[in-house]
């Protein structure tokens, strides 16, 4: 479906949640603002992440933002509050790192935060933007890099590490490349993810998707949680050359989906491999998404979105199949945040970026307000845990941070169920 219909379909999709008929599963089981933005005189909050820790809870991040800025402004602070249920009741807001504020420190502020919890272990890994510089001033570059930091935690976040900062661990990695070096990266905020099918060592392969100054996007793996990183693909291919904040995800057979954010939907691209487990392999050519062949479109904006597949049950036969499905802000501009969906074949291998990036399916609409960045995953009862920034009403320089658990039904229009 193509998004110059969205209007109808957003009509469709709230008859068809008000019915008792097909759609009787109900949008959303629970649903709070995490953390609310007041409309005056207040520190916003921005930028969502979230994961499910191994012993089922869930963890939500966010930026506490003294700055009012984007980090690298000045002082910003990483909030949280975790769920033991599933997120019907969540715990008090705890301040996980602060920064100092000190103007050129390294550590005057902390922010966007991904996150990854391995599903074996209590171990949990979080990556962090530090300092103060700007990602895409001039004055940031090789010698005065945006920096990145890590914190580590093996209880399932009870406790955490002391941050650690491992820039040049990362940005070494491109010093070879036939572009040159990068002069400013960070990883995509949200959701680090974690491999299902590959492990070297004692974790599931981490994939981090990295938005790098010049020439767009790069991704990088680690075999052991996250303490040493290597190139995914040659330090010379360009995944998405003009790519933005960028995720990835793992194909059912094992390929990994690099998904960029664009002016009016997504880039999506595809990395074979040739050796998975050495890491061997190489892109293929990336694809635009949007509303010439019925993608992912966002209308009239450019914005930070979550890509997740999972395997599930199609309704009609009951055969057991997998999904994708991407979120972005329907439009026009940031607002009416939703999520497309679409059905990938049985032979995954059968794929390439252009098939991918076409042909999903109408978007199921989360919010009905202004709303911009978006991440989720799978809860431990298999509904989907979707965290996302939305502003009812006036949220100066940031948004409230909004839950809420969706059934994989209702994202689906009734077509499909958790496996």
């Amino acid at each position: 479906m193509k998004i110059l219909n969205f209007l109808s379909a957003a009509s469709v999709l709230a008859a068809c949640i008000m019915s008792v008929g097909s759609c009787s599963q109900p949008a959303t089981l629970s649903s709070h603002k995490l953390f609310e933005t007041e409309a005056t005189d207040t520190i916003p909050y921005r930028i969502p992440a979230i994961a499910t820790l191994s012993d089922g809870s869930l963890l939500a991040l966010t930026d506490y933002r003294y700055c009012k800025g984007d980090i690298g402004f000045g002082r910003v602070d990483i909030h949280g509050r975790m769920s033991a249920d599933n997120g019907k009741t969540w715990g008090e807001e705890f301040s996980l790192i602060e920064g100092n504020g000190v103007p050129g420190a390294v550590d005057c502020g902390f922010g966007d935060a991904a996150l990854v919890a391995d599903r074996e272990s209590g171990d949990l890994l979080l990556m962090l933007v530090c300092g103060q510089t700007v990602y895409w001033h001039q004055t940031t570059n090789r010698q005065n890099p945006n920096r990145i930091a890590v914190l580590r935690s093996s209880d399932n976040g009870k406790t955490w590490s002391a941050w650690e900062e491992v820039t040049e661990s990362i940005y070494s990695l491109f010093d070879g490349s036939v572009h040159g070096c990068i002069e400013s990266c960070f990883i995509g905020s949200g959701k680090i993810c974690q491999s299902r099918q590959v492990k070297v060592g004692s974790h599931y392969r981490l994939y981090a998707a990295m938005c790098a100054r010049p020439n767009g996007n790069r991704v990088i793996y680690s075999d052991d949680f996250g303490r040493t990183w290597n190139v995914l693909g040659s330090v010379d291919e360009l995944p998405a050359a003009n790519g933005d904040e960028p995720k990835c995800e793992e194909l059912p057979d094992g390929r990994v989906v690099l998904s960029s954010r664009a002016y009016g939907g997504r880039l999506f691209n595809i990395y074979s491999f040739t050796d998975a487990a050495s890491g061997a392999g190489s892109w293929g050519e990336v694809a635009f998404s949007g509303e010439e062949n019925s993608g992912c479109t966002a209308v009239e904006n450019a914005c930070n979105g979550e890509i997740l597949i999972l395997p599930v049950i199609r309704k009609e036969d009951g055969a057991e199949v997998n999904v994708a499905f991407q979120s972005v802000p329907l439009g026009p501009d940031r607002r009416n945040v939703g999520v497309y969906y679409k059905e990938l074949p049985a032979d995954a291998s059968s794929l390439t970026p252009a098939l991918f990036a076409a042909g999903w399916e109408e978007p199921y609409q989360v919010s009905q307000a202004p709303s911009a960045y978006s991440t989720m995953v799978q809860q431990a009862n298999g509904n989907i845990a979707f965290f996302y920034e939305e502003c009812e009403d006036t949220c100066p320089g940031g948004f409230d941070m909004v839950y809420k658990e969706i059934p994989v039904d209702s994202l689906t229009f009734n077509r499909y169920k958790k496996h």
